[in-house]
């Protein structure tokens, strides 16, 4: 379900871990990898195509670009665990001053079959960083 960029060739990437999933996603901007993040995680537990049924405006804030990525996919996993929410895409997502609103985009999880269950989003080996224009975000799921 990965598109290809232009200015990148990856959406973002499953890296090895021990116990549980470990990814890297990218962007060309803080919020278009954060919206990779969200598609990452939402691709760990299921590989194929999303349709597009319901929507959530979703917010989110943290003390810097890590807490609120954690917090932001936070948000997503309790829209899953409380409306059975699967996420397709975001749309409208800005972030100014460590708040994030987005809008989010997906069907009911009861439709698909679900192969992984994330427990939780750790801050284990988490980053968030930026070089040269380009963002790159590590984020662990804890399964």
């Amino acid at each position: 379900m990965e598109k290809k960029n232009k200015k990148f060739a990856e959406k973002f990437k499953f890296l090895e871990h021990t116990a549980d999933i470990k990814f890297q996603a990218f962007g060309n901007s803080l919020e278009e990898v954060f919206k990779n993040c969200a598609l990452a995680m939402f691709n760990a537990m299921y590989k194929g195509r999303v349709q597009n049924k319901m929507n959530f405006k979703i917010k989110a804030q943290g003390e810097d670009n890590e807490s609120l990525l954690y917090n932001f996919l936070e948000e997503l996993l309790i829209l899953f665990d409380t409306k059975y929410f699967f996420l397709s895409e975001i749309k409208n997502l800005e972030i100014n001053k460590n708040k994030l609103v987005a809008e989010v985009i997906g069907n009911l999880a009861e439709n698909y079959d679900i192969s992984i269950d994330v427990k939780a989003i750790t801050y284990n080996e988490m980053f968030v960083k930026e070089k040269e224009g380009k963002w790159t975000a590590q984020v662990v799921l804890d399964v």
